[in-house]
């Protein structure tokens, strides 16, 4: 019998999938436990691992029915899939609709691109500015960002 043999006051001597059951954790976290050495646990001569509980660790749930308490976890994590899949469904929903305005956009945008072809004389820069600031010759055409954006 192999183990580490730290057994102090009364235990229960249990499986690995009842413990993980009792102590509310998976049974990778009991395996977990044995592998670092913070639960007593001992083989058998099939090679079965039994790990020792002590009652008082995990409260008045043993003896008592376990079932119900399982029944209600599971309850209460179908319930959580269920709140997750409305949240996926719902972000989908959103994903899509948000396409959908997009490829609206990008539809229009050769249409936006024709109203924003330049007029027949450019405007330039007021003489508002000042007299003499700027001479004519070096008065830049005033442009928008749009235009610029939208016509290349």
């Amino acid at each position: 019998m192999e183990g580490n043999g730290r057994r102090e006051g009364p235990v229960d001597r249990i499986t690995v999938p009842v413990a993980a059951d009792l102590l509310g954790v998976t049974q990778s976290a009991v395996r977990k436990r044995i592998q670092r050495g913070t639960i007593p646990w001992d083989k058998d001569e099939e090679g079965r691992i039994f790990v020792y509980v002590d009652p008082s660790e995990v409260g008045p749930e043993i003896g008592e029915d376990t079932s119900r308490d399982a029944a209600a976890a599971g309850q209460s994590r179908d319930e959580l899939l269920e709140v997750y899949r409305e949240q996926v469904d719902f972000l989908r929903r959103e994903l899509e609709r948000k396409d959908a305005i997009l490829m609206s956009l990008t539809q229009r945008m050769p249409e936006l691109g024709a109203a924003s072809e330049p007029r027949e004389s450019p405007e330039t820069v007021s003489e508002d500015r000042g007299k003499g600031d700027v001479p004519p010759e070096q008065e830049k055409p005033v442009s928008s960002w749009w235009r610029k954006l939208f016509s290349g």
